[in-house]
C-alpha cells in the first residue's frame, strides 16, 4: 500500500469510522445501542486499519436487521427483522416489501386470520415491520428478474407502523409515472422510485469522494455567507430587506469575494460545496438556486488548476466510470467558435464547420459586405458521418425557428439531389463563386447541406446551433445510432476575451466576471484595443455542456481599478476588494463546478431537477409549499416594504 492510499484511508476512518468497542469521550457503542442491530455481534464485515475498524453495516443503529434487497440464498434459515413500504399484496397472503435498497417478498401464514384481515384493508405505501425467517421459494416460483427472487419470508410477528392514506396522488409504478410536475409537488413520494433513490446516493458519493480528494490535498473547507452586498457586473442577484430602510442584502451568487479574501488572508488552499442563486430564467439546466464544487489557490497559474481538476475528477469518477482520461483536451475560445459554433462544443462527433468566408465574401449578388462578415457550410455526408441524409420538413421547421434569433446571418438549408449539386445556390451568389466552393468541398449526392452567411459571430453561433439541433434529430427522431460516440468527453476551453460588447449599448462587460485576470501578454492592448485582450480564464465543457469554469485572479489593485474604470463599474461599491489586494494579496485562481449540472449528464437525467432533491420549476416556484407566497402586513412593515401592482 503508497503513501497516498494509507494516509487517505486513515483520514476516511478517522472522520467516518468508530473505534472498536468505545467511541470517543468514553461513549460505549454496546451499552447505549443494545436494542438497536449495532453490537459488535452484528456488524458486518470490518476493513481495520490500527485499532479503527471500518463498519459496512447499513443496518448499524436501525432496529432492522437487514435491507429489504440485500438477502439471498446463503441466508436461509436466519431469523429477520424488516422494515419498509407496502407495495404490493395479493390474495392476503403475498407481501412485496420495498425499502431504499430493494425489495423482497413475504408469506403471510394461512393461520394467521387476523394478520390477513389487517393486511387486505391495510393501503399500499403502508409502513410494516415484520420478523420471520429466510426460506427458499419453490422451483416454479422463482422470480428470476428480483434480486432476492430465489428467497422469501415466512412471517412469524408483524406490525404496521404508519397506516399510509387510500388514493396517495400517484402510485409508486414504474410503468405508471405520473407527470413530473405531480412528482414535484410530493417530491417525498418520487423519491421512493429506484431511480431518483440512485439519483441522490450517487450525488452523496460522489461529493464524499470531491471532499476526499481535496482534504487529503490539504485544502480547507470554509463556509462563507449567503447574506452579501449586491454585486455590480455578473447576474441578476435575488434581494433580501432588512429592518434598515432601504438597505437590502444579495444572495450570493457565488462565493467569489470571499474566496478571494480568504487568499489575502493566507488560506492558501480553499474549497466549499457551495449553496449559490440567481434570479434567471428557467431553463432545464438552470435553477435559481444550485450547488457548485468552489476551489481557490494561491501561487498558481491556468496549468496547475487544470490538472488540478483533472486529477480531481479521475479520482471522483474512477469507481463508477472507467474510462476517464487523465489529461483532458484543450481548445481555444476562437477554435471552438471557429469549428463547432460554439464556446461548448460537444466532441462526442466529428462534424465541423467549414469557413468558406474567403469565397463567397467575393459575391455581388448579396449586397454590401459587412467588414465582420463570415460564412460557413456544414454537410452531412451519409458516408462519412454514418447518417442516413434527411431533411424532413419538421427539422427544416425547427431549424428555421432557430435561424429567427439571428437577425444579423441567413440561413439556406436543402438535401444535395442528384444532377443538381450545388446549382441552387447559384442564384443566391452568382455561378463563379459556387464553382469555387465546389472545388474546395466536394459535396455527395444525397448529403445534406447547411450554409449561414452575415455577421460573423452570429453565422457561427447559428450554425453551432443547427448542428446540434440536426444531429439531435438523427438520433433521436430517427433512431439513427454511432454518431455520438459513448463515453464521458471532457474538453477545456482556454483564453476567452477578458470582454465583449454589449450590443444594446456598446459599452464593453466581462465575458467572464470583472475580477478576471488578463493574459500579461496582453496588458497593453488593454488602453488600444480592449476587446482584443485574452483572458487568463478557462471553460470545463462535458458532453457540450458548460459544467465548470474559473480563472486566474486580478491581485494587483491598480490593474482592478482600470478594469473597473473600463467597465464603468463604480469603485467604491467595490472599494472593500480594492482594499483587501493593497494589503498584500498572493497570485491566485479558482474554478467552480457546476455539481447540480455534472450529476445529470454522469446520470443520463434528462434535467438537473432529477439529480436534485426540492427543485424549483420553471417558473422559480417550490412545488412542494407552493412559495413564494404572501407574508402579512405586520412583516411588510416590519421590513419597510410596500407592495405595489400585486395583482400583475
Amino acid at each position: 500500500m503508497n503513501k497516498f492510499t494509507t494516509n487517505l484511508r486513515y483520514f476516511i476512518f478517522s472522520r467516518f469510522y468508530i473505534l472498536d468497542k468505545h467511541v470517543l469521550r468514553g461513549f460505549n457503542v454496546n451499552q447505549s445501542f443494545s436494542h438497536c442491530y449495532s453490537t459488535r455481534k452484528n456488524v458486518s464485515a470490518m476493513d481495520k486499519v490500527g485499532s479503527i475498524k471500518r463498519i459496512n453495516n447499513v443496518n448499524l443503529y436501525t432496529k432492522r436487521s437487514h435491507t429489504c434487497g440485500e438477502l439471498r440464498r446463503e441466508n436461509v434459515g436466519q431469523k429477520v427483522t424488516l422494515c419498509g413500504w407496502l407495495k404490493y399484496q395479493r390474495m392476503n397472503k403475498f407481501i412485496l416489501l420495498r425499502d431504499s435498497y430493494g425489495e423482497i417478498q413475504l408469506l403471510f401464514p394461512v393461520k394467521d386470520i387476523g394478520g390477513q384481515q389487517i393486511l387486505d384493508q391495510m393501503p399500499f405505501e403502508s409502513i410494516i415491520e415484520v420478523e420471520g425467517t429466510v426460506v427458499l421459494r419453490p422451483e416454479c416460483m422463482i422470480n428470476k428478474n428480483q434480486q432476492t427472487g430465489d428467497i422469501e419470508i415466512e412471517v412469524e410477528h408483524f406490525k404496521m407502523l404508519n397506516e399510509a392514506r387510500d388514493n396517495l396522488p400517484f402510485n409508486i409504478r414504474e410503468f405508471q409515472k405520473a407527470k413530473e410536475m405531480l412528482r414535484m409537488q410530493y417530491r417525498y413520494l418520487d423519491m421512493r422510485f429506484p431511480e431518483m433513490q440512485k439519483n441522490l446516493r450517487m450525488r452523496s458519493k460522489l461529493l464524499m469522494r470531491m471532499r476526499e480528494f481535496l482534504i487529503h490535498n490539504h485544502f480547507i473547507d470554509v463556509e462563507t455567507p449567503t447574506l452579501f452586498k449586491a454585486t455590480p457586473g455578473g447576474a441578476q442577484e435575488f434581494i433580501v430587506p432588512t429592518r434598515f430602510p432601504g438597505k437590502f442584502y444579495s444572495l450570493v451568487q457565488s462565493p467569489q469575494q470571499f474566496k478571494q479574501m480568504l487568499m489575502a488572508g493566507a488560506l492558501d488552499r480553499y474549497f466549499q460545496i457551495a449553496r449559490c442563486y440567481r434570479d434567471e430564467g428557467a431553463r432545464s439546466d438552470r435553477q435559481p438556486e444550485f450547488t457548485q464544487l468552489d476551489i481557490e489557490l494561491s501561487f498558481t497559474d491556468v496549468e496547475c488548476i487544470l490538472t488540478l481538476i483533472e486529477n480531481l475528477l479521475s479520482y471522483t469518477l474512477s469507481d463508477d466510470y472507467a474510462t476517464i482520461p487523465t489529461h483532458f483536451p484543450r481548445m481555444s475560445y476562437e477554435d471552438a467558435l471557429e469549428n463547432y459554433g460554439s464556446d461548448k462544443p460537444d466532441i462526442s462527433f466529428d462534424l465541423k464547420l467549414q469557413n468558406c468566408t474567403d469565397i463567397l465574401k467575393k459575391s455581388q449578388h448579396i449586397g454590401p459586405i459587412p467588414d465582420d462578415f463570415g460564412a460557413y457550410l456544414l454537410v452531412v455526408d451519409q458516408k462519412q458521418h454514418q447518417a442516413k441524409a434527411t431533411l424532413s420538413k419538421s427539422i427544416k421547421d425547427a431549424h428555421l425557428q432557430i435561424s429567427k434569433q439571428y437577425q444579423s446571418a441567413k440561413f439556406i438549408q436543402f438535401k444535395v439531389l442528384p444532377n443538381e449539386g450545388l446549382s441552387k445556390l447559384e442564384k443566391v451568389f452568382g455561378t463563379r463563386e459556387i464553382n469555387d466552393l465546389r472545388k474546395r468541398f466536394p459535396v455527395e449526392e444525397d448529403s445534406v447541406l447547411f450554409l449561414a452567411y452575415g455577421e460573423k459571430h452570429e453565422a457561427r453561433q447559428l450554425m453551432g446551433k443547427i448542428r446540434l439541433e440536426y444531429v439531435n434529430y438523427l438520433e433521436n427522431k430517427l433512431g439513427l445510432s454511432g454518431i455520438r460516440r459513448k463515453g464521458l468527453y471532457f474538453l477545456w476551453v482556454i483564453d476567452f476575451p477578458l470582454f465583449e460588447l454589449n450590443f444594446e449599448d456598446g459599452s464593453l462587460q466581462s465575458a467572464h466576471h470583472p475580477f478576471t485576470s488578463p493574459n500579461l501578454e496582453d496588458l497593453p492592448l488593454l488602453d488600444s484595443d480592449p476587446l482584443k485582450v485574452r483572458a487568463l480564464a478557462y471553460d470545463l465543457v462535458l458532453n457540450g455542456n458548460e459544467v465548470g469554469g474559473g480563472s486566474i485572479r486580478v491581485h494587483d489593485p491598480h490593474l482592478q481599478e482600470k478594469i473597473l474604470d473600463l467597465l464603468g463599474i463604480d469603485k467604491g461599491t467595490l472599494q472593500h476588494i480594492i482594499d483587501m489586494l493593497g494589503s498584500g494579496c498572493p497570485p491566485h485562481g479558482g474554478i467552480a463546478l457546476g455539481l447540480d449540472r455534472l450529476l445529470a449528464i454522469l446520470l443520463n437525467a434528462e434535467s438537473i431537477r432529477e439529480v436534485m432533491a426540492f427543485p424549483k420549476t420553471f417558473e422559480g416556484r417550490d412545488p412542494v409549499s407552493q412559495a413564494p407566497s404572501e407574508v402579512s402586513e405586520e412583516t411588510l412593515n416590519l421590513y419597510h416594504i410596500k407592495v405595489v401592482n400585486k395583482d400583475l
